[in-house]
């Protein structure tokens, strides 16, 4: 069967790295995500990653209470760098090609980020990751994330959770909840569902770039999302006729 993407864009969240401990990195779950992307790429899919910097920037977060915004959101970029580096690790020991691209220049470990060079990559059969967000502040990975699918022209973006997909309440919370299988961008925005943030949100609607959430933590749900006509996760159309 052939696959259902030929490029994608996974995001994944810095805190899903945290694993049972309560700080840093769990390797065992940084070689689970680096298995599943490898299988995918084995497929011959071009595969980019966004990552966020949750795990390690929540865990100093205490001392930057009072401290300026931008200063606080430098600081938060240089965490996804830290996880999108422990990735690269993770996957270059599998035998995976990879390159590190940053939005805030330190040619010592990551490559600036510059859109026709991360295609090339792709189209090489590189996996890249995409690291310090957007390079500015006041604005999310997830923005990140949506915006890079955007340049690269992806033709998806993954969202890796912990969750299944997407519900109309908390299902950490609430066992009652409803995961929907496909939901419109409309319907999200007046449920106020928390997929992505407003900018990130409005830049994929706008673009007409298709959203599926889906647990990552569930050994080859990647797999079956981008190569198989399997139900799985959530997906956010934006056709609301």
């Amino acid at each position: 069967m052939a696959n259902l993407y030929k490029r994608i864009l996974l995001k994944l969240s810095g805190e899903a790295l945290l694993g049972e401990q309560g700080h840093g990195i769990d390797g065992n779950i940084l070689t689970q995500y680096a298995e599943e992307i490898k299988a995918v790429h084995a497929e011959g899919v071009e595969v980019s990653v966004v990552i966020g910097g949750g795990n390690i920037f929540r865990g100093v977060k205490g001392a930057t209470e009072g401290m300026d915004r931008v200063q606080g959101d430098y600081m938060g970029m240089l965490a996804t760098l830290i996880n999108s580096m422990a990735l690269q690790d993770a996957l270059e020991r599998k035998g995976v090609h990879t390159r590190l691209m940053s939005a805030i220049r330190m040619e010592e470990i990551a490559e600036p980020y510059i859109r026709r060079r991360a295609i090339r990559h792709l189209e090489k059969g590189r996996v890249v990751l995409f690291g310090a967000g957007t390079g500015n502040p006041y604005f999310t990975t997830d923005t990140a994330a949506a915006l890079r699918a955007i340049e690269i022209e992806s033709e998806v973006i993954l969202k890796g959770t912990r969750v299944a997909g997407i519900y109309d309440s908390d299902p950490e919370k609430n066992p009652e909840a409803k995961k929907f299988d496909i939901i419109t961008g409309d319907e999200i925005l007046k449920r106020r569902l928390n997929v992505m943030d407003l900018t990130a949100f409005t830049l994929c609607r706008e673009n007409a770039t298709p959203i599926i959430v889906f647990d990552m933590n569930i050994s080859g749900n990647l797999k079956r999302v981008v190569c198989s006509n399997e139900a799985v996760g959530s997906t956010v159309v934006w056709d609301e006729s």
